[in-house]
């Protein structure tokens, strides 16, 4: 069985929620993470796991919208938090590839989600772009949580040493399966086997072969597939572990 540790079920225009989660089921996708990005889709995530079994939730205000990242925002977020099935917090993070929100109100709104994630004993989900020096800053000055994931891992091996020093986990998504994606496969292939997990970050990044097409959970199994000829496994070895790693990064219920 296989697990999507990220994707915005939220964002999939012109895609029934219904009808991908039963693609996904078809694919042996038996565990969804679906990830908030502002206050109106992470109370759309927390909605979506109680109407599908195996759908769990992360919430947060994402780096790109942390101008949002009022008190009061922040104190709803950390309420929709309390439901059972809300497994992560995030995804937040810092993002210096675009201009839309200033540096430091995308760090004050990282540091309060980590915060609020070693408060409840969530995950915390990151997401980095082009920050890796001060993402590990903020999380070495704040002490991250045990279970802390870089959602869609861009680094390179330094960042998986990095990684791998602390305890984190890395999350690939489909741009290991690019043609053009060379040196995150050299990353993939060195990064610890436990600290691995595979996402879809869907609808976006959609793997080869369907590169260009909206994404969806079930495609977890091509980069799950990748993932596991570069470290010399076979698929369904791979599918065992990254769901295994899963279950401990957003404790979730085994099997």
């Amino acid at each position: 069985m296989y697990t999507d540790t990220h994707c915005h079920l939220g964002l999939l225009n012109g895609a029934a929620p219904d009808d991908v989660v039963d693609r996904a089921r078809a694919a042996r996708v038996r565990t969804i993470v679906t990830v908030g990005v502002d206050l109106a889709s992470s109370a759309e995530c927390v909605h979506s796991t109680g109407a599908y079994d195996g759908v769990y939730a992360s919430v947060g205000i994402h780096p790109n919208n942390a101008i949002e990242a009022t008190e009061h925002v922040l104190a709803r977020v950390r309420a929709l938090a309390q439901h059972p099935r809300v497994v992560g917090i995030g995804e937040t993070g810092l993002d210096w590839f675009r201009d839309s929100c200033p540096p430091v109100r995308q760090e004050e709104s990282f540091r309060e989600h980590i915060r609020l994630a070693k408060e409840l004993d969530k995950a915390l989900v990151i997401h980095n772009r082009e920050a890796d020096q001060d993402v590990v800053r903020v999380l070495d000055d704040e002490r991250a949580p045990p279970r802390t994931v870089f959602h869609c891992f861009s680094g390179g091996a330094d960042l998986v040493e990095t990684c791998a020093q602390r305890g984190w986990y890395l999350s690939f998504a489909g741009t290991v399966t690019f043609r053009n994606a060379s040196e995150l496969r050299k990353a993939a292939a060195v990064a610890p086997l436990h600290l691995i997990v595979a996402e879809t970050d869907s609808p976006y990044l959609s793997p080869h072969p369907h590169r260009g097409k909206p994404n969806e959970p079930a495609r977890v199994v091509h980069t799950v597939a990748q993932l596991a000829e570069l470290h010399g496994l076979e698929p369904e070895e791979m599918a065992r572990r990254t769901s295994a790693n899963a279950r401990r990064l957003f404790a979730l219920p085994g099997d």
